[in-house]
């Protein structure tokens, strides 16, 4: 399993948290990585974020060797079996107790930003990280956590060594981890951005966690649903990329459509554009955004790249969840098809409907038994090959998919009322699928 980011790693893992929504838990992100991932798995659970600040206490002569941890509040988990066999003196023990607690305080105060620590007597606590490596502060945390009075205790982590993760199944009530690989060395290799998380980052998370869903947070879609049209240029982090976007979501929307532009295409393009205009005119929202930056066109085997591609696009799609709650589809044409079709087939992807204008659903062809979007495939009657292709994945698909043929069109449909005739059947199929 490869995570776009530690947001995707969030979301993914939030569906495998679900079950425990109704236990309204207090959700801890280990820092620094643990809590990008633990604001999403907070934001799916509606359940309050805070910081799970540990120190590991590590043997003077030894220091990855840990003798115990301390949390807040004065908690103190030691091994007293590795301070026998260590014969580690008392004063030893307390000089690195102080150091430790010291640094405790202090990424503690700057964390929370003078907000004070979430109770946890009683309540149900999911521990969070990005992943594991040995597994010592993650079981460490859970200590901690037991100790400051959590009734049930629950680690949940994207990605995890085999070995390690059959030692934490006993560290906590309840342990979740998406993928547990055979070849694991180490937890970086299993995210496409791994990039480092700045403490102001943690700091923002848990501010805006604790924030609410104030009004300078509401998404696009909740201000289009009432009497205002939203359109604007926005820029997207899609996996530590930059991608430019043009968002159009009309007074009303119920719905909104992602475009996943095909090779040597862009937002710009005139076929999709009035495809877009088309759908809004239904008051569905519609989101143009470029899957590559203007560098990458540049070399044309980036446009073949769909593994890259669907990655965007589940960021994207991402990001765009995160400002509104309207169901999304996705709108492919050729290449972008694919990666379409790819993003649908993801793991954890709520996607309400596909829809592919001369598409090459076979550059998917390994994932298109896991969609399970309704897809509807259009293809121009003069397009032979791509009809074959597409009739291809029509049997290889186990959702519900049509093909529609548009009599006398070429691959681009540039015949007098060709992309006419796409975009109705567009707007029907979303309209169906999306919209209840």
């Amino acid at each position: 399993m490869l995570f776009t980011d530690r947001a995707d790693a969030g979301r993914r893992l939030a569906e495998a948290l679900q079950h425990l929504e109704g236990e309204e838990p207090v959700v801890l992100g280990l820092p620094r990585g643990g809590v990008p991932v633990a604001f999403q798995v907070a934001r799916a659970l509606k359940a309050p974020l805070d910081v799970i600040v540990v120190r590991k206490l590590g043997v003077p002569y030894q220091r990855e060797l840990g003798f115990g941890a301390i949390g807040e509040g004065g908690v103190r988990v030691i091994s007293d079996d590795i301070v026998r066999r260590g014969r580690l003196e008392q004063a030893d023990l307390a000089s690195v107790e102080h150091a430790e607690a010291a640094e405790l305080a202090r990424q503690a105060e700057r964390f929370r930003a003078g907000r004070p620590r979430l109770s946890l007597e009683g309540r149900t606590a999911i521990v969070v990280d990005d992943g594991i490596a040995t597994g010592a502060t993650a079981a460490a945390a859970c200590q901690v956590v037991r100790a400051q009075g959590a009734a049930r205790v629950v680690l949940a982590v994207p990605v995890a060594p085999p070995d390690a993760a059959e030692r934490l199944r006993t560290a906590a009530d309840e342990f979740v981890c998406l993928s547990t690989p055979f070849a694991f060395s180490a937890v970086g290799e299993w995210y496409q951005d791994f990039s480092q998380t700045p403490d102001d980052e943690v700091v923002a998370l848990l501010a805006q966690a604790a924030a609410g869903p104030g009004p300078e947070r509401s998404a696009p879609g909740a201000e289009a649903t009432a009497d205002k049209d939203v359109e604007e240029e926005v820029a997207i982090d899609a996996a530590g990329v930059r991608l430019t976007g043009d968002l159009h979501l009309p007074a009303g929307a119920r719905a909104v459509v992602m475009f996943a532009h095909g090779s040597g295409s862009s937002r710009h393009s005139p076929r999709n554009r009035l495809v877009a205009a088309a759908l809004n005119e239904a008051g569905l929202g519609t989101l143009l955004f470029d899957l590559l930056t203007p560098a990458e066109e540049a070399h044309r085997s980036n446009v073949f790249d769909i593994g890259t591609l669907a990655d965007r696009l589940t960021a994207a799609t991402g990001w765009l969840r995160d400002r509104t709650a309207l169901p999304i589809g996705y709108f492919g044409a050729s290449t972008g098809a694919a990666a379409a079709l790819w993003a649908a087939a993801t793991p954890g992807a709520d996607v309400g409907a596909v829809v592919s204008r001369g598409g090459r659903p076979d550059l998917a062809e390994p994932l298109l038994v896991a969609v399970r979007a309704p897809t509807l495939l259009i293809v121009g009657g003069n397009d032979n090959v791509v009809i074959d292709l597409n009739r291809e994945a029509e049997a290889a698909l186990r959702c519900e998919t049509r093909v529609e043929i548009i009599p006398g069109a070429t691959h681009l449909f540039e015949e007098h009322g060709a992309l006419q005739q796409v975009a109705d059947l567009a707007r029907d199929w979303f309209l169906s699928h999306l919209v209840k």
